[in-house]
């Protein structure tokens, strides 16, 4: 599902107009955006929870040369599915 997807899907649930659901999905993508950007928790009940993680610098290997280098630390933003969300995807479709 890509963005304007979702836009059309919110738009056909809602009743809300395409340039209207796009606000909507643009403005919760921004929140989002912010408070991962702060390093802040995102939790969505039901759903699941986004946080931000400091991954530490560590060796590896130049894949096309083999020789080593380091890589270096950086932040990741990780994505946990609650236990509904789980059970919804274990349960549909497979």
């Amino acid at each position: 599902m890509t963005k304007a997807d979702l836009i059309h899907a919110l738009a056909d649930r809602t009743g809300l107009s395409r340039p209207e659901a796009a606000i909507v999905v643009e403005s919760i993508v921004a929140v989002l955006e912010e408070a991962l950007q702060r390093g802040e928790l995102v939790q969505i009940v039901g759903f699941g929870r986004f946080t931000v993680r400091q991954k530490q610098a560590r060796m590896g290997w130049n894949l096309q040369t083999g020789e080593p280098m380091t890589i270096r630390s950086r932040k990741v933003v990780t994505f946990k599915p609650s236990g509904i969300l789980r059970d919804l995807v274990n349960r549909g479709g497979g």
